[in-house]
């Protein structure tokens, strides 16, 4: 969808800049060549890009150094931070040993899902004066609610205690905006999704729409948003709208169907595939560059450079694949790889590096924290290096996904209490797709296979804390039951606002 409307995203950036670029010298300059609030949104045209100004924030799922995939993954129990050492990006990190504070904390976390937030909140504000036919009008709303929920969910799991804003904020009162209690952030993540899923369409087309959210999308994202409030049997009615009636076959209302092969769900090619719920896209047309890397306009996939080993290198006689070189975070832990050694999913998991060097088909030099089991659904490939402009590093072009079918399966059987008929089925289509025999349904099965499925895709940190498993699995790593479940808010955000720290940061 990105490489399709760029010029739409910096279109709706632009009106952005406005409001919060005016000192007082200029209020009473008309700005030329930019769109203000007041004049904004009178077409379609207009209004498409403040949508895709509000879908760009996803890309903080797999984009920029500061990206949820390698962050989430750096405080599991089953990858370090890794990278070239100890300071190599203080925030990532300070999560990985538990040491993350106020100051070290990356703002963008924060900041990043605020500015969806916004931009939602402004296109929600300006769409009813929009002239456009009413019908799309309506869909254009559905998806901003949508994006709106997204940004919210993840803002709460990270933070917890966060401001709920659903008016752009002004002048006046950006400084007395106050946390609000979870719960109440929980309650608008439900009204925007229920909201949205009365209006937005059962599919979209691949070829023009594709990455655009759905009603399988939000339904997803609802039930994951129920079941991390413990309301399991609300959950497991949206998963299963979801999940259709027979798991492991195709879902009839929304084309959903398990991958037959799983490594075929790490194939740069195979984008929006039957298995992706809600995906993120990558580009490599963009020519992304160092000069605005992070800062929202990169179209790469950073994920996969920062995850690759450092100076790579093999005999030309090697049958080692032939990778270019990468930064060496999220390396996998000794403990998940005994875990996954022996499972189906292991090859298309861990490229087990340590293995090949000893056995002299390819070369390295070990990062910290090292252990030689690299991050193989996202590592780079000589295929995928961009040929055109920008640098190479940052026209990774692999999609991510947000959620997956295979997610939501698991998800369900939890909500379901991980008990019944229908949890074993949800359980045993997952281990049969990668060729595993069916074994009794239980919250440790669920467990285990969350663990081997998903892994490396930034959940895993997230599943111990709604376990309550934290504390006993990252004790050893220093992590705080009562105080690290959740980020400390950054330090700026702090400063001249009313807003209060989390418990126990400082």
């Amino acid at each position: 969808m990105k490489k399709n409307i760029k010029c739409s995203i910096l279109i709706a950036l632009a009106f952005t800049t406005v409001l919060f670029s005016c000192k007082k010298s200029f209020v009473h300059i008309t700005p030329m060549g930019q769109f203000l609030t007041e004049n904004y949104y009178t077409n379609q045209e207009q209004a498409y890009g403040g949508l895709v100004g509000v879908y760009d924030i996803m890309r903080k799922n797999s984009g920029g150094f500061e990206n949820m995939i390698t962050m989430m993954n750096a405080g599991s129990d089953d990858q370090y931070a890794g990278g070239g050492g100890a300071t190599d990006g203080a925030g990532i990190q300070g999560f990985s040993n538990y040491t993350l504070n106020a100051n070290i904390m990356p703002g963008s976390f924060w900041n990043d899902y605020y500015r969806g937030i916004f931009r939602a909140n402004t296109v929600l504000a300006r769409l009813p004066a929009t002239n456009m036919e009413a019908t799309l009008k309506a869909r254009y709303a559905a998806e901003t609610k949508a994006l709106r929920a997204y940004c919210y969910f993840e803002l709460v799991i990270m933070f917890k205690n966060i401001p709920l804003l659903l008016e752009p904020l002004t002048a006046a009162n950006i400084y007395q905006v106050k946390q609000a209690a979870p719960a109440d952030v929980y309650t608008q993540i439900e009204k925007d999704l229920n909201e949205a899923i009365a209006v937005l369409p059962n599919t979209v087309s691949v070829t023009t729409e594709a990455g655009r959210f759905t009603k399988g999308a939000a339904q997803a994202l609802l039930g994951k948003a129920l079941l991390y409030q413990n309301k399991g049997a609300q959950a497991a009615v949206q998963l299963a709208l979801v999940n259709g009636s027979t798991p492991g076959a195709i879902n009839p209302n929304y084309g959903y169907k398990l991958q037959t092969n799983f490594r075929d769900l790490w194939v740069v090619s195979n984008k929006f595939n039957s298995e992706s719920i809600l995906e993120v896209g990558h580009s490599s047309v963009g020519n992304s560059d160092w000069g605005w890397w992070g800062s929202g306009r990169d179209e790469g996939n950073t994920v996969n450079v920062m995850v690759g080993p450092r100076s790579y290198s093999r005999p030309s006689s090697s049958t080692a694949p032939d990778l270019p070189s990468g930064w060496s975070f999220n390396v996998f832990t000794q403990n998940f790889y005994d875990a996954i050694k022996t499972d189906p999913r292991f090859a298309a998991t861990v490229f087990d590096l340590a293995a090949i060097k000893t056995a002299g088909q390819a070369d390295y030099i070990g990062g910290y924290q090292n252990t030689g089991y690299f991050l193989n659904k996202f590592l780079p490939r000589q295929s995928d290096v961009r040929t055109g402009g920008g640098a190479l590093e940052l026209n990774y072009q692999q999609n991510t996904y947000a959620i997956r079918l295979a997610d939501t399966y698991l998800l369900e059987a939890e909500a379901l209490g991980s008990t019944g008929a229908r949890a074993q089925a949800l359980l045993d289509a997952v281990r049969a797709r990668v060729g595993l025999p069916s074994v009794p349904v239980s919250l440790a099965a669920i467990k285990a296979e969350r663990r081997l499925e998903l892994a490396g895709e930034g959940f895993r940190f997230f599943d111990l804390v709604r376990w309550g498993d934290a504390a006993s699995k990252l004790g050893g790593r220093g992590f705080v039951a009562g105080k690290n479940e959740v980020f400390p808010i950054p330090f700026s955000e702090l400063q001249g606002t009313l807003l209060v720290q989390n418990p126990d940061y400082k």
